[in-house]
């Protein structure tokens, strides 16, 4: 009688909750850096996008991939490995992202619009944002800028992008 032999699903998943282990303990020594994703390929290639409450040094990229790269044995299975800060312009995932860009222009799109606006408030169920308007005037002719605030769930968010200004 032949072995049985794993499905590649399964090996694949158990390699990756093995790789989410060793970040997660790489990054207690980092409190203010956290994991916002993290790949792992059909080929084993690993991809970890990290974020950081005060952005992410190159050292703790570093720090992160010897945490990874000491602790899996190549022998037993054969892997890349990519370690990476969130680049601007990547949508914003996590509750913690948004509060760390706090002050920041966000470009929001919603199931039914898109607004460009400065998130003033994050907390755990919606975002605010605020941003000037040109709107007709309530009494006579012509526009008016007003100060606009809409507040946002989290639930509500397709996509959320960092803009940047030069």
């Amino acid at each position: 009688m032949r072995g049985l032999s794993v499905p590649s699903f399964y090996k694949i998943m158990t390699f990756k909750e093995k790789v989410n282990g060793l970040i997660t303990e790489a990054l207690l020594e980092k409190p203010s850096i956290f994991l916002v994703d993290l790949a792992v390929s059909d080929s084993f290639k690993i991809s970890v996008g990290l974020d950081g409450d005060n952005g992410v040094a190159l050292q703790d990229c570093i720090d992160v991939s010897r945490a990874i790269e000491n602790n899996l044995d190549r022998e037993e299975q054969d892997f890349s490995l990519e370690v990476a800060s969130v680049g601007v312009g990547t949508p914003l995932k996590m509750i913690r992202q948004y509060k760390k860009n706090i002050g920041r222009t966000l470009i929001v799109t919603t199931n039914t619009e898109k607004i460009e606006a400065e998130l003033v408030e994050a907390n755990d169920v919606f975002i605010i944002l605020s941003w000037k308007a040109r709107e007709p005037k309530k009494v006579g002719k012509g526009k008016e800028t007003v100060q606009k605030e809409q507040q946002i769930p989290y639930t509500e968010i397709k996509e959320a992008v960092v803009t940047v200004t030069f």
